[in-house]
């Protein structure tokens, strides 16, 4: 290094530095532009992915894409998650197949879909789906012709989304005239279900700080009358409601504890001449009004540490029944009067070896429950919590769905193959299964609707002709 450069490391670099200080000091009690500052948020130097060029929500930047088809002529609804009642029992009125022939149930159409697990829900002679084209880094609610798959219509807008076991985990909810979804990052969307034309979207992330559970988003939206319930669990609130018109806030419920969003969904309860929605948030359960989001109870007794999947199990009596994965087992919850407040108590406990669900909720059919635990058996519970009956060796169902119809359980395994068994019954009464699928991860809820039951894995979604001949 020459002395030349040697000195100025020494002594020139300090005036340099306090020449270029005093400079821009005299440039910032000048400048006349301080009135446009805005006061920094957290979160605000970041944009999610994805967010295009709204800045601010994705689903705003989308468009309506036509499709061909039109809305099939065909009987039945599964407008929701768990169907008509959210509870996975199906008031079927169509007479339903009760042994299949070699081939199994006829398939009717089948599609191709993004990675991941979310189910269908059907209205009006319409299938409405949410997927992902990661080509096009593009989200999308889609609108199918029951008849044979063709799309009638899709509303897309742009959304990164990395491949993280899957991506779409959601099933949407129709309310004629309306649908709604959820994406894998807590965008929220409502079009017109004829038309596919936007209604309104929100952004729970930036507009209620709900973070995006790990594996993304799971929840399902509940439609109850002319409000839509959700579950943003951010600094902003626990539960809200919204106009179902507009998406406009009704409520929202606060969130003391802080607890975050799992993928779980709210459910209702009807007790004691009250309307109430239940939630399984990160740190434990909630129980709020329907009519104006009053917290009415909580609990921290039921919590798991890595995901909470299964949804609440609503019961007669205000019982809440609550299963998960990870050796959480089950919990059975009462709700009761003290001294003019609600107060959850416990009624029992299971080990997971008894019961524990790790992806798919329980149903109840005549006082007892159906479901599949942690070792991939089918079992039935009675109202105690003891086990009346299982599948055994013999009736591996692995993270499966499942759903019941007029004295009939369907219910799939991790790789396609469809089982058709007696609900309620007094022991596993095996009477079909067939292979319905040939791909993998077969866990997306099922729809029945008019005899026709929809089925997906991981890249594909079937329709089935399950109708008595």
């Amino acid at each position: 290094m020459s002395r030349r450069n040697s000195l100025f490391s020494g002594f020139h670099a300090p005036v340099f530095v306090a020449v270029a200080a005093i400079a821009a000091l005299v440039v910032w009690l000048t400048w006349s532009g301080y009135g446009d500052l805005q006061p920094r948020q957290p979160g605000t130097d970041r944009a999610p992915d994805g967010e295009g060029a709204t800045g601010t929500n994705p689903v705003l930047a989308g468009k309506r894409l036509p499709g061909e088809a039109q809305a099939a002529a065909l009987e039945g609804s599964w407008p929701a998650f768990r169907g008509p009642n959210r509870d996975g029992v199906s008031p079927e009125r169509t007479p339903l197949a009760r042994t299949w022939g070699p081939a199994g149930p006829r398939e009717l159409w089948s599609i191709e879909v993004g990675e991941g697990y979310g189910g269908a829900a059907v209205d009006r002679g319409r299938v409405f789906l949410m997927d992902y084209a990661r080509a096009d880094r593009q989200s999308a609610l889609r609108c199918l012709s029951l008849a044979d798959g063709r799309e009638i219509w899709r509303y897309a807008y742009p959304l990164a989304v990395k491949r993280n076991h899957g991506v779409t985990r959601t099933v949407p909810s129709v309310s004629d005239p309306y649908v709604v979804a959820m994406d894998p990052k807590c965008h929220v969307v409502c079009t017109d279900a004829a038309s596919g034309e936007l209604r309104w979207g929100l952004n729970l992330g930036r507009e209620y700080g709900a973070t995006v559970p790990p594996w993304y988003t799971g929840q399902c939206p509940l439609i109850d009358g002319d409000k839509v319930i959700l579950a943003p669990a951010g600094n902003g609130a626990l539960l809200i409601a919204v106009e179902l018109a507009t998406g406009k806030l009704i409520w929202k419920t606060p969130n003391p504890r802080g607890w975050k969003m799992t993928h779980s969904s709210i459910m209702p309860l009807e007790w004691s001449g009250r309307r109430m929605y239940v939630y399984c948030g990160s740190g434990g359960v909630v129980g709020v009004a329907a009519n104006d989001g009053t917290l009415l109870w909580d609990t921290t007794e039921w919590k798991i540490s890595i995901a909470t999947v299964p949804s609440p199990l609503v019961l007669a009596q205000g019982r809440v029944f609550l299963s998960g994965g990870y050796n959480a087992g089950s919990l059975m919850l009462e709700l009761r009067e003290d001294a003019g407040k609600i107060v959850p108590h416990t009624v029992f406990r299971l080990p997971p070896e008894t019961f524990g669900a790790t992806q798919h909720s329980p149903v109840v059919v005549q006082g007892r429950l159906y479901g599949i635990r942690a070792n991939g058996h089918f079992v039935c519970l009675d109202p105690q919590g003891k086990l009346v009956w299982s599948s055994g060796a013999a009736g591996q169902f692995g993270l499966g769905p499942f759903l019941v119809a007029a004295g009939l359980g369907f219910a799939l395994n991790d790789n396609g193959m469809l089982s058709l068994f007696e609900a309620p019954a007094e022991k596993f009464n095996l009477l079909a299964k067939a292979q319905v699928l040939k791909g993998r991860e077969s866990w997306g809820p099922m729809a029945l609707a008019g005899g026709r039951l929809i089925v997906r894995d991981f890249t594909r979604v079937v329709c089935l002709d399950v109708a008595a001949k």
